[in-house]
């Protein structure tokens, strides 16, 4: 009997970013959003017919990555990076991978984020009347990604 799922569950991921310092960092995240692709398309009508529209394809267009995770205490390199983006407008881009684990923690399919880097930070609301973690969020914008079966 095989000892993978047939179907993958979307709760056991990793993220890893490349390119960020000399080895890969691999971070918790609770949220992995904007894994999406889609082909911009341009309505064109038939000259003389105006029953028919042609939809011909523009380009791809990435949505931006969005990657939350309960605020830490201690220093983050990946929150020190966007940081100095978004305050110090020093841009470092990295790679960023997405992948959904097996029971042996091994990648079954993956998501590769290409020329990454940071366009937003962000927190939850402070509440003295919730009892809730603060949850930080990073948005990241992107050149493309690509879909990586294993």
């Amino acid at each position: 009997m095989a000892d993978d799922y047939r179907y993958i569950p979307g709760f056991y991921f990793k993220v890893s970013f490349i390119d960020l310092q000399e080895k890969a960092v691999e971070a918790q995240f609770q949220d992995v959003s904007g894994i999406q692709a889609e082909i911009e398309t341009e309505d064109v009508r038939e000259g003389g017919e105006n029953r028919f529209i042609h939809h011909l394809p523009k380009g791809a267009k990435f949505p931006n990555l969005v990657l939350k995770r309960a605020l830490h205490a201690l220093p983050s390199l990946i929150v020190q990076w966007a940081e100095d983006a978004i305050y110090n407008f020093n841009f470092r881009k990295c790679q960023i991978v997405v992948s959904l684990l097996n029971k042996k923690s091994m990648p079954v399919k993956s998501w590769a984020f290409f020329g990454a880097y940071p366009v937003k930070i962000q927190v939850t609301d402070l509440s003295a009347k919730d009892n809730t973690l603060v949850i930080e969020s990073l948005e990241m914008t992107y050149k493309f990604s690509r879909s990586i079966s294993l």
